[in-house]
């Protein structure tokens, strides 16, 4: 299948590993040009040069997407280097482990800040660009965590949820503009995040395979898919 994604600019954010590379692979693959960014600036060098090894038009930035003025600035920086914006995959890091009566605020302002808060300000920094265009996509990267809540991850349940409601909302608001909103909730992938948490074991999805749902959702055929919060888990959750 033809993605339409040939010439098309794409925005990843906390691109350098895991998940948000694999979409930002995915999305070279089809032919777009990129802007990516991670805080750490060695991984992101290396996929800079793995991309234009691939034959991928890459600008590397690297920054801590949850700087609250970080993502106007990769926006402009994207408008600058190409001249247009089509596509934006908000992606941060998840939040550490915890169980929800033991939070304290500072730990919920800062999950909320970074998993929620970051990906609105994507969407806000794009969309005079996608309205230029009558065209744009926007690909949150969030966690299954939104429709199964994970008892030990009550930061990315809480936060995310809270994503979710909002794109819902906001996707309906984007109707007959040309521009969708969706999210991807990922289950249990084969990444450095599910060491980090000691999940390592049992059944792991392919974060390649992921990125190619994140490239779909950011094609021309799925211009009619908005508002869908997409659990890619093989089967895991058993929410309806």
């Amino acid at each position: 299948m033809d993605l339409g994604l040939e010439g098309r600019v794409a925005l990843v954010g906390a691109a350098s590993r895991g998940l948000g590379r694999a979409s930002a692979e995915a999305l070279g693959r089809e032919g777009a040009k990129l802007v990516v960014s991670s805080r750490g600036p060695e991984s992101l060098a290396l996929l800079e040069s793995d991309l234009t090894a691939a034959g991928v038009e890459v600008l590397a930035i690297p920054a801590d997407v949850t700087d609250p003025g970080v993502p106007a600035a990769l926006v402009s920086a994207a408008l600058e280097r190409f001249g247009r914006l089509d596509i934006v995959v908000p992606n941060s890091g998840g939040p550490p482990p915890g169980r929800a009566l033991d939070l304290d605020d500072d730990a919920l302002r800062s999950a909320i800040e970074a998993n929620f808060l970051t990906h609105v300000r994507f969407v806000r920094a794009a969309l005079p660009a996608f309205a230029a265009n009558r065209w744009g996509r926007i690909c949150c990267i969030a966690s299954y965590g939104v429709v199964q809540p994970i008892p030990t991850l009550a930061l990315s349940n809480a936060a995310r949820t809270a994503l979710r409601a909002w794109a819902k909302t906001a996707a309906a608001d984007l109707l007959g503009t040309g521009v969708t909103l969706n999210l991807a909730l990922p289950g249990p992938h084969a990444t450095d995040r599910m060491i980090e948490l000691g999940r390592s074991d049992g059944p792991m999805g392919d974060p390649a395979d992921f990125g190619r749902v994140v490239a779909f959702l950011c094609s021309e055929p799925a211009g009619f898919v908005n508002g869908v919060a997409l659990v890619v888990d093989g089967g895991l959750t058993l929410a309806l």
